[in-house]
């Protein structure tokens, strides 16, 4: 993605500039922002990572839409939504409601305060009102 954004937004970053970590693992490239690893101070992550805020990291706003935006998406077979269509309309304003901010909350309750996933889940889900 670095090779995008340079290009996009008009900016190089030298070699002697970059800490690359192998294997994706996003907690390691949060951690070595955070503790300013090798003099790193920002990082390629998943923006709804709910370990960001903890670690004092801020999402930037990608206003030109280098990366896809990975957003939540209900998935149905197609024979089932046609059996019942009413399933769409009970899950679009859920979902719409899965903002930045709201799913980097709810992945930090489970990330970071070790509360269960479904816990987390059943609280959201009945806080705004979709269940009670």
């Amino acid at each position: 993605a670095l090779p995008a954004f340079q290009s996009t937004y008009g900016f190089t970053l030298q070699p002697d500039q970059i800490v690359q970590l192998s294997g994706g693992d996003t907690a390691a490239t949060i951690a070595a922002a955070a503790q300013q690893t090798s003099g790193v101070n920002m990082a390629m992550v998943y923006g709804t990572d709910g370990a960001l805020p903890s670690v004092g990291l801020m999402v930037l706003e990608d206003d030109k839409s280098v990366q896809p935006v990975y957003q939540p998406a209900p998935i149905v077979r197609e024979a089932v939504l046609t059996a019942h269509p009413e399933i769409a309309t009970v899950l679009a304003p859920i979902f719409a409601s899965l903002d930045l901010v709201t799913l980097q909350g709810l992945n930090g309750r489970v990330q970071v305060g070790g509360e269960p996933a479904a816990s987390v889940a059943r609280d959201y889900l009945t806080r705004n009102g979709f269940i009670k």
